[in-house]
């Protein structure tokens, strides 16, 4: 499967129905996105997501490159290690995998994501995101959305912390953690498994522990 031209913003775009939530950590496995949305625990996890209160499957999930950078930072208590942060500002290019979902999936997915009861609050409001393509909604890891273009005249949305990488200790991420990230982009689309080494352990917070060796030998051992 090709990548997927997400295209800039060029004007303010009313609220959807629909957007495509750009996925560039644990969730582009859908596995683990299938628990966000449909509840339950991923394989090998132990934390059971309550699931979005819209349960249906992505209309489609198509695979992604925008600008910026994936680094690792902070500590994951699932995985432990650094967790995945996208930087838009960062010079370089960041993979993904772009889901189409409901807007109010979308909201579900990110109350998930900051350990939230889905429901609990509104759901998110992306008029500021989609015109100025970037809109800090709170404090937390996952609570700055991010809206870097559109695919097919949808819009692309994201969420990610409220620093920058160079505002931020970074941290080496886990074995498994990488696994996981290694086969959700394996299973987007077009990378091969040497290409994916390179991209993850070029990674800040990887690059200097994580070899290309190292993480391509991740996909092969046994989890």
């Amino acid at each position: 499967m090709a990548v997927h031209t997400v295209r800039p913003l060029t004007r303010a775009v009313p609220a959807p129905e629909q957007v495509w939530y750009a996925s560039y950590g644990s969730n582009m496995h859908m596995d683990r996105l299938t628990a966000y949305i449909a509840g339950g625990s991923p394989p090998g996890a132990t934390h059971a997501h309550p699931g979005c209160r819209d349960r249906r499957a992505p209309e489609r999930s198509v695979p992604i490159e925008l600008d910026g950078r994936l680094y690792f930072a902070t500590e994951s208590l699932v995985w432990t290690g650094g967790r995945g942060y996208y930087d838009p500002t960062a010079p370089g290019r960041l993979r993904a995998r772009a889901h189409l979902v409901t807007t109010g999936q979308l909201s579900d997915i990110a109350a998930q994501e900051m350990a939230r009861e889905p429901g609990t609050d509104p759901d998110l409001d992306l008029t500021t995101v989609l015109r100025d393509g970037r809109h800090a909604l709170g404090p937390g890891r996952y609570e700055t959305l991010v809206c870097p273009g559109m695919i097919e005249g949808i819009p692309v949305v994201t969420f990610t912390a409220p620093w920058t990488l160079g505002g931020v200790a970074l941290r080496t991420p886990a074995a498994a953690y990488l696994r996981h990230l290694a086969a959700g982009l394996l299973d987007s689309g077009p990378w091969t498994r040497q290409d994916t080494a390179e991209y993850l352990s070029a990674c800040p917070g990887a690059a200097g522990t994580w070899t290309p060796d190292r993480v391509h030998a991740l996909l092969t051992a046994t989890p």
